[in-house]
Parts: C-alpha cells; structure tokens; sequence
C-alpha cells in the first residue's frame, strides 16, 4: 500500500511522509498565490484539509495534482472570504503611483516577486494560476465562480501592470 492509501486509512506516519514530500510545492504555490500574506497558515490548512478530504481522492489523476488543486481551492476559499476582495478587482489602477522611487534611473523598476505583490489580488490570483501553474482560462473560472472572459481580461491587465512597471525606466 502507498502512503496516500496508507494516510486515507489513518495512518498518520504515511501522512507524516506525505506532508514532508510535498510542504516544499505547496507552500510555494500559497506563496505565490497570495503574495507571502499568510503563507504559513494557509499551508497549515491545506494540510489539515488534506487530512479530511484523503478518503476522497480517487486516483483519477496523479496524487500531487490533485493535492495542488486542493491548495488553490483553499487559498481561493480564503480569498473569497475576504470581503474587499471583489472591490480589489476593480480597484487598484493607480496602486504603482503611489510607490516613491518605483523607477530608478536604468534599473528594472522593481523585481518580478514585488511586482507580484503589488498586483491586485484578482489580477495576481489569475496571472499565478494561468501563467506560473499552467491553468486553464475556463478551469480558472470554474475555480473562482468567474467567467472566461473575466479571467482573459484579468490576466491581461495583470501582464499590462507588470510590463508597465518591470521595464527600465530608460524604455
């Protein structure tokens, strides 16, 4: 028996080895998907939801994709929660303006993880889950109850933000 079965039945040691095996993935995904802002804990949950849901798995794809489905569902779910989440979408455009010394003389204007930080929550959501981890537009609307289109034009607008504000100030 593998440890996946092995953790589904109650075996914490096989559990144990699991959450060894994949905390690196996991956490980075949170990270990445929330910008740092509560990485930690949300990677707790993922594991403790995790532990709930392992009877459920069914092994029609591979364990780590469905555990890494899991994780977006859990930080989506907290997004979600989040109540100036959906006005977050809509605001934001003037958020670089604000940032003293955002451009220095022929240097990027910031890194691409602190651009990250710095995106809106629904544009950085989507750009994580379309262009870092390879999903799908309607597989993103699906996750996050949005349609297609939204998530296109979110995307959009994310790369737009980040070409804006990564170029040298010289271009």
């Amino acid at each position: 028996m593998d440890d996946v079965a092995l953790a589904a039945a109650g075996d914490v040691r096989a559990f144990e080895r699991l959450y060894r095996a994949h905390l690196p993935r996991v956490h980075g995904l949170v990270r990445r998907m929330t910008a740092g802002r509560d990485a930690d804990e949300l990677t707790q949950d993922v594991f403790v939801r995790l532990w709930q849901k392992l009877s459920s798995f069914r092994g029609e794809s591979a364990f780590s994709t469905w555990l890494h489905r899991l994780a977006a569902n859990v930080v989506i779910e907290r997004f979600r929660t989040d109540t100036t989440r959906r006005q977050r979408h809509v605001d934001g455009e003037g958020i670089f303006e604000s940032l003293p010394g955002a451009r220095s003389s022929g240097d990027l204007a910031m890194d691409l993880e602190t651009a990250l930080e710095k995106l809106p929550d629904g544009a950085r959501e989507i750009f994580v889950l379309h262009d870092v981890e390879g999903y799908k537009h309607q597989e993103i609307a699906d996750l996050l109850e949005i349609s297609a289109g939204t998530s296109k034009a979110q995307l959009h607008r994310a790369r737009m933000i980040l070409r804006r504000h990564l170029r040298p100030a010289s271009a």
